[in-house]
């Protein structure tokens, strides 16, 4: 056993000395090309690497290979001192050990925390390279790798229980297949089937995986599985098969009569001479509304949202449509980690500034465009007739007269507190952050309430970004008197009050300025 376990250690040592005697050796190979010029691999076509000559400033190289040399040295310097220390009575030949010598344990301690300092110097000190902002390289991915390191998960379809829900997860899963947690950004989201016109104009501006949660009680169910097969089949363009994953749920009180086995509905073309099932919807025929379901929002919400594949997020609602581009430029942002990200300690998230346009108006696709629309009045800001101190964000005034850039970056980073109390933002998070209360219903309002209470008393830092933006389907909403909605609205807000409320300060806490 002894034996064993010295080769098994000498070995492991081995390796790590081998490994510094090649970075040192590739060190000064890469000495040999002339001042200011360096050999970069780059990815010509997916598949195939070839070398190309990249330019950089003298300065670049110095600050470059000056890092390099010190992590290396360092490396070898502290394998030299580790294969020094390696005596009989460093192993474990007896239950004590010499005092002198340093234990299995402690040596590969030291060699892990070699490791983690070279894996830092490398994130800290290497300025990233982008070409493209609009796209994702293979530079980028690497160190989004390195930066998040987060766990990948499973894509396979699941019968699920939530409380009372019955949840289809992944029922129809987008061709893309499994997703590497790091490699991009998913929209979640949900709809009844009558909202699912929106999500074509959704993926031709987002262009990234999209988790949809549909509600389909009892007969619902066949109209939402007809307007699944349409939206694949017959739009003339692969992106809803590519990009998005569909899930159902329902209430264990209202299950389908027939619950259509995906495997087989997929294998059949719809007949794309009908009409789209979610098109000229009469509301009120449907089983929701027959039965005088309320709409579990939340529920919704955090289906969608648990399904993602990737570490970040965009829980956002069906009928915003994003500004393009949006998910490489966010990761391109991150991969660069530059102040303020590498230096706030606080959790924090992404959001992005929502605005409406009139009915009949092309939805902007830049920042630029959609400032002469704020200036034209074409465009508002979202809810601004609704509920105007909902939506309301920090610095929103001096976000609208900022002049776009070439890159995403960190605009400003505010706090859920103050004027911005009530303020109900949709951003960029993680699977970290808080739930949304599945007790809430969409008719009762204020359902994100909750969920910002929380963060503000985390401290969360609202990490608001430079040129992105959210816009509502075309057609500025204003406030319409709803009696029955009113009376919901009444009722869900004393039950956040007197219910809700004491739980969360129970299990959060409180902090100064934070309330619902």
């Amino acid at each position: 056993m002894m034996v064993a376990n010295r080769r098994n250690f000498i070995f492991r040592v081995s390796i790590v000395i081998n490994i510094a005697v090649l970075f040192y050796a590739a060190l000064h190979l890469s000495g040999n090309n002339p001042p200011g010029v360096e050999w970069v691999q780059i990815t010509s076509d997916g598949s195939e690497r070839s070398a190309e000559l990249r330019y950089s400033t003298k300065e670049e190289s110095i600050v470059r290979n000056e890092t390099e040399t010190r992590t290396v040295e360092s490396g070898v310097r502290i394998v030299e001192e580790l294969t020094s220390q390696i005596t009989p009575s460093t192993m474990p030949s007896t239950n004590k050990t010499t005092s002198s010598t340093a234990s299995i344990a402690e040596v590969e301690s030291k060699i892990a925390k070699w490791q983690d300092t070279a894996s830092e110097a490398e994130l800290t000190n290497e300025t990233l390279d982008i070409v493209d902002e609009n796209a994702v390289s293979d530079t980028t991915l690497s160190r989004l790798r390195s930066l998040l390191a987060c766990n990948d998960k499973d894509f396979r379809p699941e019968y699920l229980q939530r409380g009372e829900y019955w949840v289809l997860k992944n029922y129809v899963r987008a061709d893309h297949g499994d997703l590497q947690c790091h490699e991009t950004i998913t929209y979640t989201t949900h709809a009844g089937f009558e909202f699912l016109d929106n999500v074509q104009p959704l993926v031709e501006r987002w262009l990234a995986p999209v988790s949809l949660a549909i509600h389909a009680p009892g007969a619902d169910m066949t109209a939402a599985v007809n307007s699944i097969r349409y939206l694949r089949d017959c739009l003339g363009n692969e992106l809803i098969r590519q990009y998005v994953t569909f899930h159902i749920f329902f209430s264990n009180k209202h299950i389908p009569a027939k619950i259509p086995d995906p495997n087989k509905f997929l294998a059949t073309p719809y007949n794309c001479t009908l009409s789209p099932p979610y098109t000229n919807v009469n509301v009120s025929n449907t089983y929701m509304k027959q039965k005088s379901l309320l709409y579990p929002v939340n529920v919704a919400r955090n289906v969608a949202r648990d399904s993602a594949l990737t570490h970040f997020i965009l829980p956002s609602d069906i009928e915003l449509y994003p500004s393009p581009n949006l998910a490489p430029r966010f990761l391109n942002m991150i991969a660069r980690n530059a102040k303020p990200l590498n230096t706030s300690t606080n959790p924090r998230v992404f959001p992005i500034s929502l605005f409406e346009v009139a009915t009949n108006i092309q939805v902007p696709s830049t920042k630029t465009e959609l400032q002469a629309m704020l200036a034209k009045k074409t465009a508002i800001p979202f809810h601004k007739y609704v509920c105007p101190y909902c939506h309301n964000i920090p610095q929103g005034e001096q976000w609208m007269n900022a002049s776009e850039t070439s890159q995403m970056d960190v605009f400003h980073i505010g706090k859920r507190r103050g004027k911005f109390v009530h303020w109900e933002p949709i951003f960029i998070g993680t699977h970290q952050d808080p739930h949304y209360d599945e007790r809430l219903s969409w008719e009762g309002k204020k359902d994100k309430m909750t969920q910002g209470y929380i963060l503000c008393v985390k401290d969360y830092d609202f990490m608001i970004l430079n040129n992105a933006f959210l816009i509502h389907k075309p057609g500025i909403k204003r406030y319409v008197k709803d009696a029955k909605r009113d009376f919901l609205t009444s009722k869900q807000g004393s039950f956040v009050k007197n219910v809700i409320m004491p739980e969360l300060k129970k299990l959060f806490g409180t902090k100064s300025g934070c309330a619902l």
